[in-house]
């Protein structure tokens, strides 16, 4: 049985992406040079395709993450033989994935920020493991990366 989908949760998101999709291509053309125009077409399209996919898990029975509905049809709309595969690859290409991520974890430190005071609760053993737990992810990417780079004679 699907999900009740209402109008003003779609228009919520849209109200969401769009906002993301301006601050991301702000990024874009600051950080990036990226033309402004074409990166926020690379960035409307990119949410047309977010939203599509969030739309799509209300819809489906299925207890399936939306991420998974977002990644098919990015591959669907971006393979070759796709009547639109190179424009979509063309205006994606203008989105650099840094200045997407910099908006993702402005936004995480907000809404961090917001539930301090339950942090807060969880005391000093919470701190301590969540210190270990970003050590570990960091010092694992990093370790990751050095042999990546070493394998392919990079450095």
């Amino acid at each position: 049985m699907s999900k009740i989908l209402s109008k003003e949760v779609v228009m919520e998101w849209i109200l969401i992406l769009i906002i993301f999709s301006f601050m991301s291509a702000i990024g874009n053309y600051i950080g990036y040079h990226y033309p402004f125009q074409e990166s926020l077409y690379g960035m409307f399209i990119l949410c047309a395709i977010t939203l599509l996919g969030l739309i799509i898990e209300h819809h489906i029975s299925y207890n399936i993450p939306a991420i998974i509905y977002i990644s098919i049809i990015g591959l669907i709309v971006a393979l070759p033989w796709s009547p639109i595969s190179s424009t979509i690859i063309y205006y994606t290409s203008k989105v650099n994935i840094v200045s997407l991520t910099t908006i993702l974890l402005a936004y995480a430190g907000i809404a961090m920020g917001k539930d301090l005071g339950e942090f807060k609760k969880v005391g000093l053993k919470g701190i301590i493991v969540t210190f270990f737990v970003i050590l570990g992810t960091y010092m694992g990417s990093a370790l990751i990366a050095q042999g990546v780079l070493m394998y392919t004679g990079m450095i």
